[in-house]
């Protein structure tokens, strides 16, 4: 066995399989709401409009990594925290 499939073989595997687009969403709107903002305020703090934040947080837009990069900006959040896949899990829990 190479030491490829070694590492592969070892890495945690998430219980449920999401698309990086809701791994997004699902961070976003927890982030959002731990920090008591509405999609207003954060849209307005990103510079982009409700209608998009909502969009995202639905997971019915594609958003760009700039647009993301924005959006972790304005809440104050690492961007990699809104795309780790754990994050939304280990929050979820304990909520």
């Amino acid at each position: 066995m190479s030491t490829c499939q070694t590492m592969l073989g070892s890495m945690k595997k998430p219980s449920k399989s999401l698309s990086a687009r809701e791994i997004f969403c699902k961070n976003l709107r927890l982030a959002r709401r731990l920090k008591e903002i509405s999609q207003e305020e954060l849209a307005f703090r990103a510079d982009l409009s409700r209608t998009y934040v909502s969009e995202v947080e639905s997971g019915s837009r594609n958003i760009s990594i700039d647009n993301m990069g924005l959006l972790a900006q304005a809440l104050d959040v690492p961007l990699r925290d809104l795309v780790d896949p754990e994050m939304f899990t280990a929050l979820e829990q304990r909520i």
